[in-house]
């Protein structure tokens, strides 16, 4: 547990962190796509946000209205909302595994579980059901959402522990305005990071499992067809959670390298930065102009775990130079 104030670097771990590509590895990522040699960023300052230690941390949301970060431990089930202006915090949880949130029009959550889309109501918890996956198996659940900016919900699964060759079931999903569940892709392993453009209306989807981030651009979007974005093989990572600043620069998570990265409107790497984090899961914008950064975290997701004294925890890193893109809310309305 650690409280927010600024991180101090723990006994055995050096204050500096050496940070470098070898020269093998550069060209291999020259050879595999269209990379810059990127520019290592570093916070003027790293707080230590959560008070609380989250299994599998995930889905972080700036709440500009009431100047609230809200999150998910997925694995645990709860989800966390910290006031920022008081640091009063409150947690309620919810059916585990889940999968991701987003803030609706009328105060509800949209939140994506094990195999059903509800709207929550955190004042009473009360929730109804929305849509569920037609497709049901151990190995498979839906993982990471967004809102979409007409007011839709999107949401991916994962299908984890397939042999080899075997397709993945589920795929990408759309909750409709009205409430109806539709799938509108299929063949994506570990679906990560949906986020809109937003300067444009494409859509940029991770999948975890093939280290790829795909965009689906608007003139084709009422097809779903994608195309590679970014493949983050030669990081040595998979992407995870993704967010956009205000220029148009796509940031996630490198999952497996302690790492974010920032990528430029043709899929450049541009800028990478180190946390003192084992497993950063997802990240936003956030503060009163969106220049702050919160990170998310893993400390034992099932499939990764780590023990560092950080990991599990959420980070606000401050000073990076770039402002964040507001995110869009949810407009879904259905009978009661």
């Amino acid at each position: 547990m650690c409280s927010a104030e600024k991180y101090a670097v723990p006994h055995g771990v050096p204050s500096k962190i050496v940070r470098y590509i070898t020269k093998s590895k550069f060209r291999h990522m020259m050879q595999s796509g269209p990379l810059l040699h990127p520019q290592w960023l570093s916070p003027t300052e790293i707080q230590c946000f959560s008070q609380e230690k989250a299994a599998l941390g995930e889905c972080p949301l700036w709440d500009a209205e009431t100047s609230s970060l809200w999150w998910l431990d997925c694995r645990a089930g709860i989800i966390h909302q910290t006031d920022t202006l008081t640091g009063h915090h409150r947690q309620f949880e919810v059916p585990a595994p889940a999968g991701s949130m987003a803030f609706n029009s009328d105060g509800r959550l949209v939140v994506a579980l094990k195999e059903e889309v509800v709207l929550i109501d955190p004042a009473s918890g009360r929730r109804q059901c929305l849509g569920r996956l037609e497709e049901q198996h151990t190995h498979l659940r839906l993982n990471d959402g967004a809102a979409l900016p007409d007011g839709r919900f999107l949401v991916g699964t994962m299908h984890t522990f397939r042999s080899p060759g075997e397709a993945p079931l589920g795929g990408l999903y759309v909750v409709e305005t009205n409430g109806f569940m539709h799938r509108v892709d299929q063949g994506l392993g570990v679906v990560n990071g949906p986020v809109t453009h937003p300067l444009t209306s494409d859509l940029y989807v991770a999948d975890s499992e093939a280290r790829h981030i795909y965009v689906y651009s608007g003139t084709d979007r009422d097809l779903w067809q994608r195309r590679v974005f970014v493949d983050t093989k030669a990081l040595d990572s998979s992407p995870d959670g993704c967010c956009f600043d205000a220029q148009g620069g796509l940031w996630t998570a490198l999952v497996r390298k302690g790492q974010l990265a920032r990528f430029n409107e043709a899929g450049q790497l541009t800028h990478l930065v180190q946390v003192p984090l084992t497993h950063p899961s997802a990240l936003c914008f956030g503060g009163d102009d969106l220049r702050d950064i919160f990170v998310t975290s893993i400390s034992d997701s099932g499939r990764l775990k780590a023990e560092g004294a950080l990991d599990g925890q959420v980070l606000c890193l401050r000073g990076l130079g770039f402002q964040g893109a507001a995110r869009p809310r949810c407009r879904i309305q259905t009978a009661s």
